[in-house]
């Protein structure tokens, strides 16, 4: 059995998939067009974001009984023609979640304690104490929307911090964990300091966080998003941002990536991103949450037990 990886991967996953017995092409760089005209030769898909797996493709998939998607999110993948077709989707969101859950405490701490300008303060030969004064996370109340492998990561590592931890999860309310009470999203507007958004990307999500909802909050709150960036309307973030109402922001994904989150825009920058990128109260990174060199390994032997699981070969 023939597997076509169109994305670099982990060796972890090539040698994993050699082992189980199937015949391995590597293709990191063979065009879209190329993979459309030979994807009828093999039973496996290993990609991360590299091109969207519609049904355009997967109708010539006449062999394909699997997709492995070296990461979270299957959103660039066509899952109800997929379950039609009986093709396996497969993620590995499982690898990932403890460098999500430890990026966002990253940011959060950055935020607070004005770690980015302290720094470069610093470097500078500036020595500014009083004014570099910060805030502590113990004793505030932490939302989280999104319970799945992400947001109950971050959950898990805030347990040590002194906080109260909320969630809300629209399809499901049972958490059954210490580190967590799961409310209804009115009771987390009304309770929540520090907003962190774990959701998927589906047509629920995209653009969640605008200015009804931001303004249904009862307090003045921060928001940190390593999820989706199609789920904050960035002009809206920014007006709430203005406005004191968002009192800052950690954001390692953004509304303007491209759906392979290699690139954001090649175009001039919108006058709401270059608010973003001046304002002091505001911390990013290039989606790269999940990105370690340990999720890296993790999420790659994840996808070879999971095929391995299909009992295939």
């Amino acid at each position: 059995m023939k597997v076509l990886v169109v994305d670099t991967v982990s060796p972890v996953l090539l040698d994993g998939l050699q082992k189980l017995g199937f015949e391995v092409q590597e293709a990191y760089q063979l065009p879209y067009a190329q993979v459309l005209e030979e994807i009828h030769n093999y039973h496996g898909l290993i990609i991360r974001s590299r091109f969207p797996v519609k049904a355009e493709l997967l109708e010539k998939a006449i062999q394909l009984q699997f997709i492995g998607r070296v990461g979270a999110g299957l959103e660039n993948i066509d899952l109800p023609y997929a379950e039609e077709k009986q093709i396996h989707t497969l993620n590995a969101a499982e690898g990932n979640r403890d460098a999500v859950g430890e990026h966002a405490l990253g940011m959060l701490l950055m935020l607070f304690n004005n770690l980015k300008r302290a720094d470069a303060e610093v470097r500078n030969g500036v020595w500014k104490r009083e004014e570099n004064r910060g805030f502590e996370i113990q004793g505030k109340t932490i939302g989280i929307i999104g319970y799945g492998q992400m947001g109950s990561a971050f959950a898990q590592k805030l347990s040590g911090f002194g906080v109260q931890v909320i969630a809300y999860d629209k399809y499901h309310n049972d958490f059954s964990s210490t580190y967590v009470e799961g409310v209804s999203l009115a009771q987390l507007q009304e309770q929540t300091d520090i907003l962190s958004i774990h959701t998927p990307q589906n047509p629920e999500t995209i653009g969640m966080v605008d200015e009804a909802f931001i303004q249904a909050f009862k307090k003045d709150f921060y928001l940190i998003n390593t999820a989706r960036g199609s789920a904050v309307r960035t002009i809206d973030l920014v007006a709430a941002l203005k406005s004191g109402k968002i009192k800052g922001a950690c954001l390692d994904v953004l509304e303007y990536e491209k759906s392979s989150f290699e690139n954001m825009f090649a175009q001039e920058l919108p006058d709401a991103f270059s608010y973003l990128i001046q304002a002091e109260n505001v911390v990013l990174s290039p989606h790269i949450a999940g990105w370690t060199h340990e999720s890296n390994h993790k999420m790659a032997q994840i996808i070879v037990d999971k095929i391995q699981a299909l009992n295939l070969t």
